[in-house]
């Protein structure tokens, strides 16, 4: 059977069932009915799916392939607040409780560490994970060893929207771990984390940063948001602080996540502004990092669909648990292979990096710039040896661990690496 006609039986199948009343179909009825091999159906069905001509809903046995009901058919939601008002931390549950439980027992570094030391840890991969997927379900198209070859570049040789879009999500998750671990799961901390990814990205740039008093539509949705300042502002409020007080952080994650979307609290950037968030209390906790990987945008979207139209989070719980499972599997793989943290090492992190940039960017002398972080006199010779160490690894490609740009380590680096001590 030709390409074309095979894919136009497919989807002239699936009108004819909705028409008789019958718009869920499963893989096997469509084999059965175009007479074609399980395998190529269900890759001309992925196809379709990609391309929002087909909804596929379920997993194994349960798949079923429908039509997309058209925004027209659908009547008109406006936003509820009770999904968000009617959530009681640690009584009620977005996620299955045994589900969060189980992931958090898989996702969590082992031994008492400062908190973000598991998402230090694994930074680089995750500064390239995060930033493609996340901006790929925005409408990105960089690849992933692309985006690994951007963050290498010293100077990007264009600078399109696809690429301001991945340099700012680098730059906001080197903003999370270096902030969340000082100051938590704030409203701030989430405001100034739009700021960072939306920079250069929209038309007004005092909307950066700032609760929304413009009106947005959803494409491809009913939904209607709020479009009361004041309210945005409560319900924000109001969702930092419920996440706060969830106790397991993957249940504070996916709830910061969904509800995030949802309200949809500024002029554009939302849904990668509410990614990026869900990782504050994974970091706050030392578990996996949630890099939303291998999620394909029309599962997204349809999840999100559902969160708004219908205040229903079980699809979003669904793609939310493969993907972090996929997520721990990978950073756990890679913990293995770094090793457990050294305690010292980590208790020291941010004094360590405040000692390099002092020496790296601000040219003062190392002993000087070990004197002004006080560490403790039991410890010093310790931190400043650790501090040396540090600074002879330093590098152009592991420059972001220190919050320095590749143009001053590499300055430095030609200077002849010096310490500018005295003698």
């Amino acid at each position: 059977m030709a390409k074309a006609h095979l894919r136009n039986t497919i989807l002239g199948l699936l009108h004819q069932l909705a028409s008789a009343g019958h718009p869920d179909v499963t893989p096997r009825e469509i084999v059965f009915q175009v007479g074609a091999s399980a395998a190529t159906v269900r890759r001309y069905l992925d196809r379709l799916v990609d391309e929002g001509l087909v909804e596929r809903h379920g997993r194994t046995a349960a798949t079923r392939y429908r039509l997309p009901a058209s925004p027209g058919a659908r009547a008109p939601v406006a936003f509820q607040r009770r999904f968000i008002d009617d959530y009681q931390p640690n009584q009620t549950f977005l996620l299955p409780e045994s589900l969060a439980g189980t992931l958090y027992d898989e996702a969590r570094l082992t031994g008492r560490q400062p908190a973000g030391t598991y998402a230090s840890a694994v930074l680089g991969p995750l500064l390239t994970d995060l930033s493609c997927s996340s901006s790929r379900l925005d409408g990105g198209r960089h690849t992933l060893p692309a985006t690994e070859a951007l963050f290498r570049a010293v100077r990007p040789d264009v600078l399109d929207r696809d690429t301001i879009m991945l340099l700012n999500h680098k730059a906001a998750i080197e903003f999370l771990v270096d902030s969340v671990p000082r100051y938590g799961m704030t409203t701030l901390v989430v405001r100034n984390l739009h700021a960072v990814l939306m920079q250069g990205l929209l038309a007004d740039e005092d909307g950066l940063g700032t609760i929304r008093e413009k009106v947005i539509c959803i494409g491809d949705s009913v939904y209607i948001p709020s479009h009361a300042p004041l309210l945005l502002g409560e319900m924000f409020e109001q969702i930092l602080e419920k996440a706060r007080r969830t106790r397991n952080p993957v249940e504070a994650a996916f709830f910061l996540w969904v509800s995030l979307a949802y309200l949809l609290p500024f002029e554009d950037g939302n849904e990668r502004t509410s990614r990026l968030a869900a990782n504050i209390p994974l970091m706050l906790c030392n578990c996996a990092p949630q890099a939303f990987l291998d999620v394909a945008p029309h599962d997204y979207a349809q999840a999100m669909v559902a969160i708004r139209e219908q205040q229903d989070p079980s699809a979003a719980g669904e793609l939310f648990t493969r993907s972090y499972r996929r997520s721990i599997r990978k950073y756990a793989a890679l913990m293995a292979a770094i090793g457990q943290p050294d305690p010292f090492r980590a208790g020291y992190r941010e004094q360590a990096g405040e000692v390099v940039r002092r020496v790296v960017r601000d040219r003062v002398a190392l002993s000087q710039a070990v004197d002004e972080v006080a560490v403790p006199a039991q410890d010093r010779a310790a931190f400043e040896r650790m501090a040396r160490a540090d600074l002879e690894r330093l590098g152009e490609h592991n420059c972001a661990l220190y919050r320095l740009t590749m143009r001053q380590a590499g300055g430095w680096i030609e200077a002849g690496r010096p310490l500018y001590e005295k003698g």
